[in-house]
């Protein structure tokens, strides 16, 4: 494990944070990046933007930056308000050198379709977004969102994401997933055993009772009763803890 402290303050240097959260290009990965209170508290009043931090935005920015595909639920994608996914420039750039595509693609998982084709999530993309869905959503929703967006369906009456993520890999090439939620997602991806890291911003803020925690949900019988995991990295900054989880398994 490599542990570093900064000064309140001072700034993350970029060139040593890619190489702390650099992923392992050899093996396609899923990692999830989640902020919480230091009470556990996911959110506060429905929310995440709250609880952040620069440094914490530093590392949001830069995980996008890695990935090939940013997979998250259409609650999150409601609640949290997501515009469309565009690298700036410099963002670009660097993606280009480091043989990525120019963007991020965008994945949503649905099973409900209930999105709005009109939303800059979907119009101001620069890459299509892809929906992930199950044969048992309705159709006038999904054929105005496949004007939008691809539309994958895997699953019977609820959404098969073990095989929505090999199609994500095999079809689409989005080898290294990044997730930012929600937290019922989050559930989901751990029920199906696909959580490959979880880097974890620790907010230096008391959030009180009643808010969700990162993972939510009632647990099911098939899941696993605890995943292993290895702390990778410990950044100090901003009175937060960025954590690097990864599976010791």
């Amino acid at each position: 494990m490599h542990a570093l402290a900064l000064d309140e303050g001072s700034p993350l240097d970029t060139d040593a944070l890619t190489a702390a959260y650099a992923p392992d290009r050899a093996v396609p990965g899923l990692r999830l990046n989640f902020v919480c209170s230091i009470d556990g508290a996911a959110t506060v009043d429905g929310k995440s933007a709250p609880l952040g931090t620069p440094a914490d935005k530093q590392v949001f920015n830069l995980l996008r930056r890695l990935c090939d595909g940013l997979i998250v639920g259409a609650g999150t994608v409601r609640d949290e308000n997501y515009r469309a996914i565009r690298s700036n420039d410099e963002q670009r750039h660097w993606r280009i050198d480091h043989g990525l595509q120019p963007h991020p693609r965008l994945v949503i998982v649905s099973s409900r379709l209930d999105l709005d084709p009109s939303a800059a999530v979907f119009t101001e993309a620069p890459v299509r977004p892809i929906v992930v869905t199950h044969r048992g959503s309705k159709d006038a929703p999904r054929e105005a969102l496949a004007e939008v967006a691809d539309v994958i369906v895997h699953g019977i009456d609820e959404v098969d994401l073990p095989g929505a993520v090999g199609e994500l890999r095999e079809a689409y090439a989005l080898d290294q997933l990044l997730s930012e939620g929600g937290p019922h997602l989050f559930a989901s991806l751990y029920a199906a055993d696909l959580v490959d890291e979880l880097c974890l911003t620790l907010s230096p803020r008391l959030a009180g009772p009643g808010a969700d925690r990162i993972i939510a949900g009632d647990r099911g019988a098939d899941m696993p009763p605890t995943i292993p995991m290895r702390l990778h990295r410990a950044i100090a900054a901003d009175s937060a803890l960025l954590l690097r989880y990864v599976r010791a398994d």
